[in-house]
């Protein structure tokens, strides 16, 4: 019987696709992705009510060398079932979702064939309703339907064609132009830079950006390339964040946007080379909607520093509901402190993803980026750069995050056992307070040190994740050698 189950990874489905890395056996296979695809359209057919020939389906990919092998197959799992599909060519994630919701296209589900910033021989598939993206529960219901499905060798729904990327790009124009309050070229006079690190990122600066009017002469990498030749696209990796920040400062570009492979994350560098991403970008992003909604709740992840939450809480107003890791989490968590009537206008995690309750709480990097361009832009007529805005947000001066590899066949249980000894343990050390309000994991600061620690498990690897940060010169090495102690204990967890 076939099984699918371990191709989960939250509420993505994700696997090997290519050959060529050694140990690394492809498990996202055609079979693989035809039968998920069929699934989908068969949840989607039960959730509308409506017959699969009565549907059709959106599907898009990133530059992935894969791309066209997997999208093959989801078409014939799709068309299989009956139901009809859209192929939607290079897209970005959030496009894709939009794909579902915008007046010109209004698809049933759509379908994105993405691995994020994965190495290229990877590649897997998100899925989304009208209603947003899917949760892991109905991913797993889809993975469990898959393996179940009987053989159907003709191929009975249709296929045709559809550019997804033009009626979103406008939507994306008309955000700027709105909130601007200006003319059909609000972005006249500015060199923006776009770094697509060889993703699908590259339409920004063609289809939203130089129709504004914006010089985008200077932008980088735009042309997809599954090869990924120039840096990983990744807000997060140091490599990237370094060549957009030349990118800007080489050329004097009033702002330069980076990309991850998708384009539901980003990060910025502003004129003045300050780097926006991780705290200084959810500390950005937090100043323009503070304005907006004075008193909000801002929602982020657990891994947020104490300086962060000293800014937003003592600087701009705000309430800083630090989360758990996992975009899904922190947007759920948004969602739901809404519907309580808590004004929570974004949910933001340090990896860049980032969703706004007003536009369909979808994590768009491309959305996040039209923020910061409306806001640079309101600043020039002030005399005023992005930097500006998070002036009295201060960096830790130090911080590590540590990897520790469980090799325990249980992992969970085994993570679960050393976080419950770990709480016993704080209580022989005076100098840890526990952190009152934490949602994962466990989080200590130690004063004496100036700093914190927060150790958690993994979301999706057989990992213990040690996160320190310190205001102290060596801060962060003193706290790990008064946690190192306590982690000796355990054989089967690895510590470098």
């Amino acid at each position: 019987m076939k099984n699918y189950l371990h191709l989960q990874n939250g509420s993505d489905v994700r696997g090997v696709a290519l050959p060529g890395v050694e140990g690394e056996e492809v498990t996202l296979t055609p079979e693989a992705a035809s039968d998920i695809a069929a699934a989908f359209a068969i949840w989607i057919s039960e959730k509308t009510g409506k017959d699969p020939d009565d549907l059709e389906i959106s599907v898009g990919t990133d530059s992935r060398l894969s791309a066209n092998i997997i999208k093959k197959s989801v078409f014939e799992g799709l068309r299989k079932t009956g139901a009809n599909c859209a192929d939607c060519g290079i897209a970005s994630t959030p496009a894709m979702f939009m794909s579902t919701v915008l007046p010109s296209c209004q698809f049933n589900g759509s379908i994105m064939i993405t691995a994020s910033h994965l190495p290229w021989n990877r590649n897997g598939l998100k899925f989304f309703s009208p209603s947003g993206g899917l949760e892991k529960k109905e991913i797993m219901t889809i993975l469990e339907l898959a393996a179940q499905l009987p053989l159907i060798d003709e191929d009975q729904g249709k296929k045709r064609n559809f550019n997804v990327i033009d009626p979103y790009s406008g939507y994306l124009r008309r955000i700027i132009t709105d909130q601007t309050g200006t003319d059909e070229t609000p972005l006249s006079g500015f060199k923006i830079a776009v770094d697509a690190g060889n993703g699908a990122g590259g339409f920004f600066a063609e289809k939203v950006l130089k129709p504004l009017g914006a010089d985008i002469s200077f932008s980088q990498f735009l042309e997809p390339d599954g090869r990924f030749p120039n840096h990983v696209p990744n807000p997060e990796d140091q490599t990237a964040m370094a060549a957009a920040k030349k990118m800007v400062t080489d050329n004097r570009c009033d702002l330069g946007l980076i990309f991850d492979t998708d384009v539901d994350r980003a990060g910025a560098v502003d004129i003045t080379g300050e780097v926006f991403s991780r705290n200084r970008l959810i500390g950005l992003l937090a100043a323009i909607e503070a304005r907006r909604h004075p008193g909000c709740t801002i929602v982020t992840d657990s891994v947020t520093s104490d300086q962060l939450s000293d800014f937003l809480t003592n600087k701009l107003g705000c309430i800083h509901h630090r989360y758990k890791r996992g975009y899904r989490n922190v947007i759920n968590e948004c969602i739901r402190l809404n519907k309580e009537g808590i004004n929570c206008p974004i949910a933001i995690e340090t990896s860049g993803h980032c969703a706004y309750a007003e536009n369909y709480f979808l994590d768009d990097g491309a959305y996040l980026s039209c923020k910061l361009i409306i806001e640079m832009a309101r600043l020039r007529i002030e005399g005023k750069t992005l930097s500006d805005v998070i002036r009295d947000l201060r960096d830790p001066l130090e911080s590590s995050e540590m990897r520790l590899k469980i090799r325990n066949q249980d992992p969970t249980a085994y993570s679960k056992r050393i976080l419950g000894d770990l709480k016993d343990y704080a209580k022989q050390k005076s100098t840890w307070k526990i952190a009152e309000k934490n949602y994962e994991g466990l989080r200590f600061s130690l004063p004496e040190f100036a700093g914190w620690f927060l150790l958690r498990a993994s979301l999706h690897d057989p990992l213990l994740v040690l996160n320190i940060e310190s205001d102290q010169e060596n801060g962060v090495v003193s706290i790990f050698n008064d946690l190192k102690p306590f982690l000796d204990q355990y054989q089967e967890l690895e510590i470098r």
